[in-house]
This record gives structure tokens, C-alpha cells and sequence, in this order.
């Protein structure tokens, strides 16, 4: 099931599919912000993925879509653990000692991380423009992260709860690859959803006492969250995850602050200063430049004449 090697028509559907996740992802920054003034990490954490699970489930039902075969579980469980359970829970709880901004720079070294381990583990080598590509990236990234930070003090449990994170993220995600050689991408993002939901059952009694208290608005946020940028969003990654490298899909990623700052501007009217701007522009550069591609190469001459070099030959 691994269409890595298609050709350019499954590169632009997979392109396709991660703008997707691009743009919800990007989005969920907003309910987060709501839902979390009123949601401990953990219970907003299983909140979403009880949602998304439920989601994923009916999925699973209607297109009655089977279990996973078992070579394919061991990659689940590990994306499951790592990124359901532990990132979402770790990042929650990290940004409660840092600013966003702060976070942000933090979180964005995840997809380095990915190429890292990508190239390593999977056997995707390190192509210069991509490793090109996303230091650019994530120089925009940082511009960002400072422009938006507050200045404010970050607590030191904060700094290591966000990089935890971020490794966890690139690991599931590292983990989720092979996987996709066994089972489609809505199993290993239902079955991995599972997996996460079951990790953070902990903080069930933490949900269900703050569930009454919370307002109407902090809740729907939370809905949202599990139903697009977690069930929907992470179910077209997967998609695109089975017809690209780990590496040149987390570089894709980088376009995320440039889209949280074009929402902001939109939906909250929060006009972004010169230097977000800039560092927006420099993330999207560094996206084009790791997904660039090599110019095709022309045919030897000796190769194009052939033809006519036997019949002078036959002369």
C-alpha cells in the first residue's frame, strides 16, 4: 500500500492531502485557545481524541473497513503512544509555561527531527533541498515564534515539556511510515487514534468534572478540534504519508505559522507586524524549496540516434 515511488500525478494528490492538513491544522491554534482557558492539557487532550475516535469509528463502520493486519501494528501502536497520547497531552501542559510563540520555535523542530530519523531508519537518504529547504523553513519558523512571543519568562519545565513534544511527534510519525506498507491510512490514523484515546483514559475524571463548567463555546472548540484537525486532518497526513517521504511531508509542515497568521489576520483581525510577515514569506520559500524537484534529465545523444547510427552502419 505504499505508493511512494507513483509518479507526479500521486505527488499532487498527496500534495492535495496535506494542504488539507496543512489548513486544518493551522486552524485549530484558534479553538485551542478557547478550549484551553477552560480544559486541563490532559481532559482537553482526551476530550479531542474521544471525539475523533468516535469520528473514525463510525468511519470504520459504514465503510466496514477491517483490522489492521498485524505486521502493521507494532508501527501503530508506537504512533499511537507517541503522537496521539503523549505529544497532544505534552504540548498542552508545555504551553502553559511558555508562551506561543515560544512553543512554536520549540514544536518546529520536529520536522528536522523527521528528516533525521527519515533518512536514517527509512532509508530516505538526505537530499540537499530538502535539508536545504527546511533550514530555511525553520529560520522563518523562529522569526514567527519571536515576532509573536510575549517576552515573556519560560519556565524550564515548560521549554523540556515542548521538546519532548516535538521528538515524540517526529517519532510517531517516523513510526506511522511503515505501517502504511500493510494498512490503509484511515487504519493507521482510527487504530492510532484508539491507541492515544486509551493512553489519556487517566484524565477521565479531570474531563467529566470540567465538562459542566465549562462554556458552550469551550466545548464546541473542543468537538472541533477532535472532528477536523485531528479525525479529518490526520487521516489525509496519513494519506499523503503512503505516497511521500516522512522528510518531504514534515517539511510541508512549515507552511503552518504562515497559514496561523493569515487566519489570525482574517478570522480574529489580528493584523501580523512586518517581521511575521517576513518570517511567513521565509517559511513558504523553504517549503518550495525542499518539494522542488530535479529537471529531468534528456536522453544521451548516443542514445537518441541509435536508430540512425545502424543504418549507417547497414550502409
Amino acid at each position: 500500500m505504499d505508493h511512494t515511488a507513483d509518479g507526479h500525478r500521486t505527488d499532487q494528490r498527496a500534495l492535495a492531502a496535506a494542504a488539507v492538513t496543512v489548513a486544518l491544522w493551522a486552524s485549530a491554534f484558534v479553538s485551542i485557545r478557547s478550549a484551553a482557558a477552560h480544559y486541563e492539557p490532559g481532559a482537553l487532550a482526551l476530550g479531542r481524541l474521544l471525539t475523533a475516535s468516535l469520528a473514525l469509528a463510525v468511519v470504520l463502520v459504514v465503510k466496514k473497513v477491517p483490522f489492521p493486519p498485524r505486521q502493521a501494528w507494532p508501527g501503530i501502536l508506537a504512533s499511537g503512544a507517541l503522537w496521539f497520547g503523549f505529544y497532544m497531552v505534552a504540548l498542552n501542559w508545555g504551553e502553559q509555561g511558555v508562551d506561543a510563540g515560544t512553543a512554536a520555535m520549540i514544536v518546529n523542530i520536529g520536522p528536522i527531527v523527521i528528516a533525521l530519523l527519515g533518512g536514517w531508519l527509512l532509508g530516505e537518504g538526505f537530499p540537499p533541498k530538502l535539508l536545504v529547504g527546511m533550514a530555511v523553513s525553520f529560520a522563518g519558523a523562529a522569526v514567527v515564534g519571536l515576532s509573536t512571543s510575549k517576552g515573556g519568562s519560560a519556565s524550564l519545565t515548560g521549554v523540556l515539556l515542548c521538546l519532548l513534544a516535538a521528538l515524540a511527534y517526529a517519532a510517531g510519525v517516523v513510526s506511522q511510515k511503515p505501517a502504511l506498507k500493510y494498512a490503509s491510512p484511515l487504519q493507521v490514523t482510527t487504530y492510532g487514534c484508539f491507541v492515544g484515546t486509551a493512553l489519556t483514559l487517566p484524565f477521565a475524571g479531570q474531563l467529566l468534572s470540567q465538562l459542566p463548567q465549562a462554556p458552550t463555546a469551550a466545548t464546541l472548540n473542543m468537538v472541533y478540534l477532535g472532528l477536523f484537525p485531528t479525525a479529518l486532518a490526520f487521516t489525509t497526513w496519513t494519506y499523503a504519508l503512503a505516497r511521500t517521504t516522512a522528510g518531504k511531508l514534515g517539511a510541508t509542515t512549515y507552511a503552518v505559522p504562515a497559514a496561523v497568521v493569515l487566519i489570525a489576520w482574517i478570522a480574529l483581525d489580528e493584523i501580523p507586524g512586518w517581521l511575521t510577515l517576513l518570517g511567513g514569506a521565509i517559511c513558504l520559500a523553504g517549503v518550495a524549496v525542499s518539494r522542488s524537484r530535479r529537471p529531468a534529465r534528456r536522453a544521451p545523444a548516443t542514445a537518441r540516434s541509435s536508430d540512425g547510427a545502424s543504418m549507417h552502419a547497414a550502409d
